[in-house]
This record gives C-alpha cells, sequence and structure tokens, in this order.
C-alpha cells in the first residue's frame, strides 16, 4: 500500500526477495515524480541494504514498512520492522559478499542510524542531501539526529547528474 504521493510515500512488505525488487522500483519511481533523480541510484542501494537486512536477521517476522520522506534539503528512507535489536556496523573485508549492508548504506549517504521504535521493533534510516538548485552553492553541513539515535555521518561525495536521454521522432 502507498500512501500519499506529494512528500511521503510509505510501503509496507514482507522484506522477501522478490518483494525487495518491487520496493526498489517503486522508491525509483517516487524519487522520479520528485524530480530527485540523482538520488535515484544510492536511495535504491540502500533501501535494498536495510531490506535485505530484514530478511536475514529480524526476527519474530519478516513485516516492515518502508518510508521515505522529502523534507526541504534532505530525503530520508526509513525502514520499521518488529526486531528490537539494533544493527551493528561491522568493519567488513573488501573480499567478504555477506556483512557490509550497513558500510554499504553509511558510504552512500550523508548519515544514517538506527533507534527503537514501540515496544518491539526498531527504525533504521538514512539521509541524502536533495541537489540544490544553484550549482554554486556549497553543499550543507549534514545535521545531527536530535532523537539519541545511533548516527555515524558518512563521507559526502558530488555525483555528476546524468542528462536525459533524447528520442527522436519520426515524422
Amino acid at each position: 500500500m502507498i500512501s500519499n504521493p506529494s512528500r511521503h510515500c510509505t510501503v509496507e512488505l514482507q522484506a522477501l526477495p522478490a518483494r525487495i525488487g518491487q520496493v526498489r522500483r517503486i522508491v525509483s519511481a517516487q524519487l522520479r515524480y520528485w524530480h530527485l533523480d540523482s538520488l535515484i541510484d544510492q536511495a535504491a542501494l540502500g533501501v535494498t541494504e536495510l531490506l535485505t537486512n530484514v530478511h536475514r536477521h529480524a526476527q519474530p517476522d519478516k513485516l516492515c514498512t518502508v518510508e521515505i520522506e522529502l523534507l526541504l534539503d534532505r530525503l530520508t528512507v526509513s525502514v520499521h520492522d518488529h526486531d528490537p535489536r539494533l544493527p551493528v556496523l561491522r568493519d567488513a573485508d573488501l573480499t567478504e559478499t555477506c556483512g557490509r549492508g550497513l558500510a554499504l548504506v553509511a558510504a552512500v549517504s550523508e548519515s544514517w542510524g538506527a533507534r527503537p521504535h514501540g515496544e518491539a521493533g526498531k527504525v533504521v534510516w538514512f539521509t541524502l542531501p536533495t541537489p540544490s538548485e544553484d550549482p554554486a552553492e556549497p553543499l550543507a553541513v549534514p545535521k545531527r539526529p536530535s532523537h539519541g539515535a545511533t548516527h555515524r555521518p558518512a563521507p559526502r561525495r558530488r555525483r555528476a547528474e546524468h542528462a536525459p536521454a533524447r528520442s527522436a521522432v519520426a515524422g
């Protein structure tokens, strides 16, 4: 179920591999709708890693909610699940194929964190800065969360924006 597509989008799902791909497509479509195409790759990778963690680790069930919210100059993507255990960032070797999800989220995001949610559950989130309208405008200093969440700022990177493809019209 998707709610209010204007500045907030919520998707409830069971974190199964087929559903994770569907949520990637939903997040990508929502960001295109908000004209945030430059954030699609980062947001899709981040939500994939968080949902994969729910699929692999969450107990007692795999039910979760993905929420994306656009506020001023910040996009926040969060995943709520029913497992109260907070995730731990591991120092994974580059050759490892598992255990690098949170490190990837930290690498592609401006900031990320986790906090308890309700009596049994948690929220894991990350933020991405929205592109400024003036390319000469300096990058904003990341804001720290004020709700006592676990937090680790990620390195800031500028990504080249891709120009839309032109299509030829026969006629």
